[in-house]
């Protein structure tokens, strides 16, 4: 994810794909705090970079909710 945010940049869609998948990654480690910070971060990204409506917007939006539980 670094990598990519010094590449291309924070806000590219491509870097924010990498960042859901680190907070999975987290997830799936035992790291749920830290994963859940993670996505909440990406999904405020997204929702500006690639708008509300937009699939991986709503889908990390759902991941949030269900973690969130």
């Amino acid at each position: 994810m670094e990598t990519r945010k010094t590449k291309l940049g924070a806000d590219h869609p491509d870097t924010l794909t990498s960042m859901a998948n680190l907070a999975l990654t987290w997830k799936a480690q035992g790291r749920q705090a830290d994963g859940l910070v993670l996505m909440q971060g990406c999904a405020q990204a997204q929702q500006r970079v690639l708008g509300p409506e937009h699939p991986n917007t709503l889908s990390n939006q759902a991941i949030i909710e269900d973690w969130s539980i």
